[in-house]
């Protein structure tokens, strides 16, 4: 785990425990991903800590945490929010997976981007509809056609950019402040099957691409207090200095449920 903050450069924490108590502390946000210089999301990261606390006064105590360590138990279950950031495939499907379900079960605020959103997709087809068999087209090409829930793009859509538009009042629509927006891609796969079946059970696709191509997922207010994922990256917008207004609100429901939590166990 390699801990980053919003005041100071990132270090190396290999003794750090995940559930350490943290009175008064800001709040802590999971970054789960496999970190690389050469994933631009990854690379924007300090930037967007820093704008977030200096613009808009959101302090974030940021951990990295490698999908193989997030396959540990409770992982990131004493975290104020998690954020799968881009760079499949994974080291570990298994523990993108595992956080995805624990930040969704346990109502802590979730954000997936790009590999983030796919395997978001994933992880509710298989945990919440029962369709075990349904499958990552890029870590298992050899699946029957019929089960990749995430396919290959008809056209890549790495470097693009394209309108989205939102369902009115989604989350999606109150944090964006708009019924559509502009935004930056950098991925080859996509959502292609059962999505009628996630709907079903409940998962809501409140953004579409101008082909109708779903590109924003979210749960409603009352299943989960802050559920949100993207196809596109939040992360590229600008050049960092003013964060995209979804990774504000993901910065603020952590900052909110870090002070629910404290109140809680003052009480």
């Amino acid at each position: 785990m390699v801990r980053m903050t919003s005041s100071a450069p990132s270090s190396a924490d290999s003794s750090a425990d995940f559930s350490a108590p943290r009175p008064h502390a800001p709040a802590r946000v999971a970054l789960v991903g496999d970190r690389s210089p050469n994933v631009v999301a990854h690379t924007r990261v300090p930037l967007l800590l820093e704008a977030l606390a200096t613009r808009e006064h959101l302090v974030l105590d940021a951990y990295w945490i490698s999908s193989e360590d997030a396959e540990l138990p409770d992982a990131v279950r004493d975290f104020d929010a998690v954020w799968v950031l881009p760079g499949s495939p994974y080291r570990s499907e298994a523990g993108v997976l595992a956080a995805i379900r624990t930040a969704r079960e346990q109502g802590i605020p979730f954000l997936g981007t790009c590999g983030g959103f796919q395997h978001t997709l994933l992880e509710f087809a298989r945990t919440v509809c029962g369709l075990a068999h349904v499958a990552h087209a890029e870590n298992d090409p050899e699946a029957a056609a019929d089960d990749h829930l995430i396919a290959p793009l008809a056209c890549s859509l790495v470097g693009h950019e394209g309108t989205v538009t939102l369902t009115a009042g989604s989350l999606a629509e109150s944090v964006l402040g708009a019924d559509r927006t502009v935004e930056r891609y950098h991925c080859q796969y996509g959502p292609a099957a059962h999505l009628d079946t996630l709907r079903a059970h409940g998962l809501r696709f409140t953004g579409a691409d101008e082909e109708g191509q779903v590109r924003i997922a979210e749960l409603p207010a009352e299943q989960h207090p802050f559920f949100l994922a993207t196809l596109f990256q939040p992360e590229l917008h600008g050049d960092g200095s003013r964060p995209h207004p979804i990774v504000q609100a993901l910065a603020r429901a952590a900052v909110e449920h870090a002070r629910t939590a404290a109140v809680t166990a003052s009480a």
